[in-house]
């Protein structure tokens, strides 16, 4: 089976190829076509645009995580618009192409995030809950669904994931957290009962490829473990995990000024339930936050 997969150096991309390469032919599409290189050598076929694919009608399955990191910069007008586009354009062509197809791909697994649901109190959201928000993050991820599920038909099952924040060994958020915990100088951000729906780094992988291998699936799925956590919670298990002390906090106020409207994002925030994920059959690697944790911050036991 030959799978087109974009955003393939991305966290969640290289992971996927790299479990994905000895079953699959995989070509990459990436803006970065050096760093594939580097990353999978002569294991995939790397392409810069999708001016070079002969035909969308020669892959089986394509899977889009193409995008901008979204809390990789503050959010400017320039940087929005950088963010927007980099998701929503290359949707765009990849629906096109698949509508246009005379043998489209069985399946168009694309990426979205927790983000389109807005800030929620405390009350757990699924993939069928009624969704009332309007900021950035939704309409960023409103119009990035609608234009992937626009590829829908009786040829082509479309999947859309809804990823939470990506625990992992090295890189992503994880990473960007450490370093006060490092120094015993942890805590939560702002009040810390923000919701904070978090899956580990195997288990997102897991999904995609469930997605992939069962025809049945499509429509919306959370990329969330089942037992998200308050943020002062998943502070406090960093600490304890990594036997550190745990008493500092992080005003609301700084973040607000630090990183401007980006601040959202740590300040608010929603506990999100797998649950048509977990309908579909997919079992997790990582249900809670302290195994999830302890598999990306300390070395593997004997």
């Amino acid at each position: 089976m030959k799978l087109l997969i974009t955003g393939g150096t991305g966290l969640i991309g290289r992971a996927l190829i790299q479990r994905l390469c000895q079953r699959y032919s995989i070509t990459v599409l990436t803006r970065t076509p050096q760093r594939a290189i580097d990353c999978f050598g002569q294991s995939v076929q790397t392409l810069g645009s999708l001016a070079e694919i002969k035909s969308i009608s020669d892959y089986a399955a394509v899977i889009n995580l193409q995008g901008e990191g979204i809390a990789d910069k503050r959010w400017s007008r320039r940087q929005k618009l950088r963010i927007e586009q980099s998701r929503w354009a290359i949707t765009r062509q990849l629906t096109e192409l698949i509508q246009q197809a005379e043998q489209p791909p069985a399946v168009f697994i694309s990426g979205s995030a927790i983000g389109v649901y807005g800030a929620r109190d405390n009350t757990p959201v699924t993939e069928s809950s009624a969704i009332q928000a309007n900021d950035f993050a939704h309409h960023l991820c409103a119009e990035w669904e609608r234009l992937a599920l626009a590829a829908q038909s009786p040829r082509t099952r479309v999947c859309v994931l809804r990823t939470g924040v990506v625990l992992a060994p090295k890189g992503g958020a994880l990473a960007k957290m450490l370093p006060p915990y490092l120094l015993g100088l942890g805590g939560p951000l702002g009040a810390g009962e923000q919701g904070f729906s978090w899956i580990q780094l195997d288990d997102i992988v897991g999904i995609i490829e469930h997605l992939l291998v069962h025809a049945e699936c499509q429509g919306i799925y959370n990329g969330t473990a089942p037992q998200p956590v308050s943020q002062a919670e998943f502070s406090r298990t960093i600490a304890k995990v990594l036997r550190k002390s745990h008493f500092m906090r992080v005003p609301g106020f700084a973040l607000r000024w630090a990183l401007g409207e980006l601040s959202s994002m740590l300040l608010s925030g929603q506990y999100v339930l797998p649950e048509r994920t977990q309908a579909a059959g997919y079992v997790f690697k990582y249900p809670t936050v302290e195994a999830a944790l302890r598999a990306c911050l300390l070395p593997p036991s004997d």
